[in-house]
């Protein structure tokens, strides 16, 4: 299906002194993938920046670096966009096959590689035990990952403002709550365990679902989900908060290993407030003619 959206992201700090000088960086351009054309993206941030610049990071993500010299006590960035996303169906014989021959096939390559190895907010051998029982020997892969969707959704309680963007798996399974990006590392972490290839990926939902459709979890921020590499059919992505396979309502933002080399925007300031306080708001609206 295809769909054409509207997006704004916009990301308030407000602090109690004025900052006199702040550094940031962004990953908040949607990036052009084989499903997704973006047709204009703009990053406008106030106060006005003294230096910006634009570039991709080590996964080809699109990213903003940039600084403020203005004194302020509130900084405001937002970033809009128009895009097109076109989806189909996961790779049909891809699903049937089993769970081991994506696994075997994945060959020596860097994308491979890197996407099997731990990383800083995943550690496969914490969620081993608990993906096992879907992934038993030979099961068909759509249905050994659409188990564990089910898995992850019955099991664990979404629940805003459990955990920080610092949370690690075993903080997770212990807690049996978290977010969106909780249940993404559980997911990757789990078949990394299995040797797959699996990657976080950052993006959006759409705000306001067609008429017949349900409001997903995760609507109205930056929302995350996992992705699993089958040789000959791609990245396959999955969506534990919402147990679904991703569809034309989800918009990618950028991927990598996990939320640590993709989070929407960070940054460094220089100041002597002691109170800080962070708001944000997404709207992704469905245009018209789609």
């Amino acid at each position: 299906m295809t769909a054409r959206y509207r997006l704004v992201h916009r990301t308030t700090y407000t602090y109690d002194a004025p900052v006199t000088l702040s550094y940031g960086r962004a990953h908040l351009t949607p990036r052009a993938t084989a499903h997704q054309q973006v047709l204009s993206s703009s990053v406008d941030i106030t106060p006005g920046t003294s230096e910006r610049r634009e570039s991709t990071d080590f996964h080809a993500n699109p990213t903003l670096w940039f600084r403020v010299d203005e004194p302020h006590d509130r900084l405001e960035v937002t970033a809009t966009s128009e895009l097109v996303v076109d989806r189909h169906d996961a790779d049909a014989a891809a699903l049937d096959a089993p769970w081991e021959a994506a696994r075997d096939g994945l060959g020596a390559s860097d994308e491979a590689r890197d996407h099997r190895l731990p990383s800083p907010l995943v550690d496969p051998a914490a969620a081993r035990e608990y993906v096992a029982p879907s992934f038993v020997s030979g099961r068909p892969l759509g249905a050994a990952l659409t188990e564990l969707l089910d898995r992850v959704a019955d099991d664990f309680t979404y629940r805003s403002g459990a955990t920080t963007v610092r949370t690690t798996v075993p903080e997770v399974l212990a807690a049996r709550s978290g977010v969106c990006q909780d249940f993404a590392h559980l997911v990757i972490a789990g078949l990394r365990s299995l040797g797959l290839a699996a990657r976080y990926v950052s993006g959006y939902l759409e705000t306001s679902p067609p008429p017949g459709r349900a409001k997903l979890r995760g609507a109205d921020a930056s929302h995350a989900w996992a992705a699993v590499l089958v040789p000959g059919a791609g990245w396959i992505e999955l969506d534990p908060t919402n147990r679904q396979f991703v569809d034309e309502r989800y918009v990618v933002a950028a991927w990598g290993r996990d939320y640590t080399d993709v989070p929407p925007l960070k940054g460094v300031i220089y100041t002597d407030a002691t109170r800080s306080t962070l708001q944000v708001g997404v709207d992704l609206l469905r245009l018209p003619g789609e």
